[in-house]
């Protein structure tokens, strides 16, 4: 076994135009003062990171690096989440994921794709300059449109859209394993990669590809009723990213799972901060060590009441207490009388 590393944060939730969140020092500076031993840094245009030059630079990405250990954290994952979101859309969401996209994609689904894909590409190069074992990102969506059985699905839509996804991934995927490094998809609703089965059925897809590896998020299994716990003893030798974040699910007469089309803070099931939701975290740091988890816990705030800077603040001691340092010999050994064959034949009446 191993202890988990943290705590560390997303950035994406912080990172913004006035000091200290509009620097990559900033964000870090600010970061470390609160705990946090990690960053977890979102990448895409106008980001803290400019991949490309990144990519070709090895001095470049280790002065990234070296930014954030003069300020006092290390980077724990690059994060591609936009760009992944844009290797596979449904045409019913070009206008709403055109945003993502820099200006000169935008209008071109075609054009839009090519540069996601290319970024993740390119974040395969990076983390591998960065000594980086892990990286988070969406899978996209085709099938989304369809989730709900009614109208009746045609025959093969599903696995069309599945076999679809992954002739998009699988070069993606190569690209990982070549550089050494994981492609962690966080299953997460409005991706076509949302619960253990749609993460089966995409594995199918790509083989089995080793790089094909989760980033653990039990908010979305509370809003899904999903078995958060259940889900890490049936697919841990995958999860290789943990974001720590908390929800609640709390149904009633009027709304459940689906939402109601309510706003965040009315849903039956919303995000909350580290504490404040249903999560049982202490089980989950309990198997995460068990089953020996090599990486990060990093909190991804979202809460649909408490103030981001406060969730943040209480963020960082809530992971430091529940990561489990582990053990390194067994709590009896105080009582054990070696290996004694003969005796232990004797004893079985042999």
């Amino acid at each position: 076994m191993r202890t988990i590393k943290g705590p560390g944060i997303f950035l994406a939730q912080f990172a913004g135009d006035t000091p200290p969140f509009d620097t990559l020092a900033g964000l870090a500076g600010w970061a470390a003062a609160l705990g946090y031993q990690g960053v977890q840094v979102p990448t895409g245009p106008a980001s803290l990171l400019d991949l490309e030059k990144a990519a070709d630079s090895v001095d470049y990405a280790q002065e990234f690096a070296g930014t954030l250990a003069e300020n006092g954290v290390a980077v724990t994952e690059l994060s591609t989440h936009l760009q992944g979101q844009l290797v596979a859309v449904h045409p019913a969401y070009d206008a709403l994921f055109d945003g993502f996209a820099p200006p000169h994609a935008r209008g071109n689904p075609k054009a839009r794709q090519e540069w996601a894909v290319n970024q993740l590409m390119l974040a395969a190069r990076v983390s591998r300059n960065l000594g980086l074992s892990a990286h988070a990102t969406f899978s996209g969506a085709l099938a989304w449109p369809y989730m709900y059985p009614w109208p009746q699905r045609p025959a093969g839509l599903v696995e069309e859209a599945f076999a679809e996804l992954g002739r998009r991934w699988r070069p993606i995927l190569d690209a990982f394993d070549a550089a050494g490094v994981d492609l962690c998809f966080e299953l997460h609703p409005g991706e076509d990669l949302f619960d253990g089965a749609t993460f089966e059925r995409f594995l199918e897809e790509v083989d089995h590809h080793p790089r094909a590896t989760i980033l653990y998020d039990p908010s979305h299994f509370v809003l899904q009723q999903l078995d958060y716990l259940a889900f890490i003893d049936r697919y841990h030798s995958r999860i290789r990213a943990f974001h720590v974040k908390d929800a609640e699910f709390r149904p009633d007469g009027r709304a459940g799972v689906y939402g109601g089309y309510l706003p965040w803070v009315e849903r039956p099931g919303r995000f909350r901060s580290l504490g404040d939701g249903q999560v049982d975290f202490s089980a989950i740091f309990a198997k995460l060590a068990q089953y020996d988890y090599p990486g990060w816990a990093v909190l991804e705030w979202e809460c649909a009441l408490k103030h981001p800077e406060d969730g943040a603040r209480e963020g960082a001691p809530f992971i430091r207490d529940h990561i489990i340092r582990v053990t390194e010999r067994a709590f009896d050994d105080f009582a054990a009388s070696g290996v004694d064959t003969a005796r232990n034949r004797a004893l079985l009446g042999l």
